[in-house]
């Protein structure tokens, strides 16, 4: 059987060539594999939990992991080993360290004001939003990759490898993927903030683009490092994969905020308080934001989608745990403001992982029952919208909840995923002509 060998670089190629389409197509095969995931048995599916191993964390040097991913789907076999840096303990905060802000400048940096010359937008960019803090958040030093490192070997049923994949772009594709699941279904997508500069971000912001790039107004980047974010516009403003997506919209601008510079308070709690999502993608050790932010009564006026993907151990966490903890309250019914609409459960990739390595599972003290896992709900939805187009009336307060209320995903990422996106990128590189071909393998 011939093996495909897949580069990062090839990686890329193939996934900036994809549309609008392909995108959902690739969505649609991950939502099936999720769902099999949690409801499947041995008997019915290769993709159900009982066949997806919990990952192996072996410490690496220089204060690194390397974590061994094995899983299956019903027709491959295949393990993903990558190395990504780690955190240390950082004290547990119930607030944010004190910031002190200082006069900034204030714009922003337009789509419709497109240029090839890194130059002139080092000049453009250097006027973005930007913010100081005297204290910055915990986390991964920002000179140190948080992006994995590592590959992804796939084998057929019967064991022949038939594929070799590189694994730092695709874990940060398949985990954008599966956070714009629900993001793709919300009716209200005009400005979206996300934390984070590195790999994850991209992803998160591309989809977003690709998805509903039409209706989005303001894309927003938080990071407390100024210069990270900056190359990831300028990549954003010159690479010519970013052309369409960038002039498709007159309405759309982006801004960056850091924490290194000016009124970053001021800035942060405009931007979280207007978005329609909050796009979480960073391995920070403290939260990201205040929890008043979205726990106050101004706060829970409007709906949002929050995705958090960022922490993946339990000494990691990127929304305060009053944050999770309002979310799975019940409702008491007796507030005199009107809130946007909540579940009572936060929504999680692998309730089994998440109990187990989610900081923010565990520091809000979350139990079994005030979570649900992604590929369950999105199936009920599914089985709810065949209903009404039958005359029926189907889950109309899930349907509302999931389109307009308070939704918050938590992902610790599963090697279903990089299994189920790695089979369709090998054959779309195939059929594509990406990577190399080892014959007699």
């Amino acid at each position: 059987m011939p093996l495909t060998v897949l580069s990062d670089s090839e990686i890329n190629a193939i996934l900036y060539s994809l549309n609008r389409d392909d995108i959902l197509n690739l969505q649609n095969n991950l939502a099936d594999a999720l769902h099999e995931y949690s409801t499947g048995t041995q008997e019915t599916t290769g993709c159900c939990q009982s066949n997806q191993p919990q990952r192996i964390a072996i410490p690496a040097s220089n204060n690194q992991t390397t974590l061994f991913m094995p899983a299956s789907t019903s027709t491959s076999r295949g393990i993903k080993i990558a190395t990504l840096a780690t955190t240390q303990q950082a004290p547990r905060n119930d607030s944010l360290p004190s910031i002190k802000s200082t006069t900034s400048h204030t714009s922003t940096t337009s789509s419709s004001t497109s240029t090839s010359d890194p130059s002139t937008l080092a000049s453009q960019i250097s006027n973005i939003s930007i913010g100081h803090s005297t204290n910055p958040d915990p986390s991964i030093t920002s000179s140190q990759s948080t992006s994995p490192i590592g590959s992804l070997t796939l084998l057929t049923a019967t064991g022949s490898p038939y594929a070799f994949l590189a694994a730092s772009t695709l874990t940060a594709f398949r985990t954008a993927l599966t956070a714009t699941l629900i993001f793709t279904r919300r009716a209200n997508v005009h400005t979206i903030c996300v934390f984070g500069a590195g790999l994850q971000a991209l992803w998160h912001i591309r989809l977003a683009l690709l998805l509903r790039g039409d209706e989005i107004h303001h894309v927003h980047i938080i990071n407390r490092n100024f210069e990270r974010a900056r190359s990831l516009m300028e990549q954003i403003y010159t690479s010519p994969a970013w052309d369409a997506l960038r002039n498709s919209n007159p309405k759309l601008d982006f801004s960056i905020v850091s924490n290194e510079y000016g009124e970053y308070t001021r800035l942060l709690k405009d931007h979280v308080r207007k978005a329609d999502a909050i796009l979480c993608c960073t391995p920070s050790t403290a939260p990201l934001f205040p929890a008043e932010l979205l726990t106050s009564t101004e706060g829970r006026k409007k709906g949002r989608y929050v995705s958090a993907i960022g922490s993946y151990r339990h000494n990691m966490i990127e929304l305060h745990p009053d944050i999770i903890r309002q979310a799975v309250a019940p409702e008491h019914k007796h507030h005199h403001h009107k809130h946007a609409e909540k579940s009572g459960v936060i929504v999680v990739d692998s309730l089994e992982a998440c109990m187990k390595e989610a900081g923010e599972v565990q520091q809000a003290g979350l139990n079994a029952e005030q979570m649900v896992e992604i590929g369950e709900l999105l199936m009920v939805k599914k089985a709810s919208m065949l209903e009404i187009e039958k005359g029926g009336e189907g889950e109309v307060g899930l349907k509302r909840w999931l389109q307009a209320g308070n939704v918050i995903f938590k992902c610790v990422g599963l090697g279903l995923m990089d299994i189920c996106v790695g089979e369709d990128l090998v054959m779309l590189a195939r059929e594509r002509g990406f990577g190399t071909t080892v014959d007699g393998f």
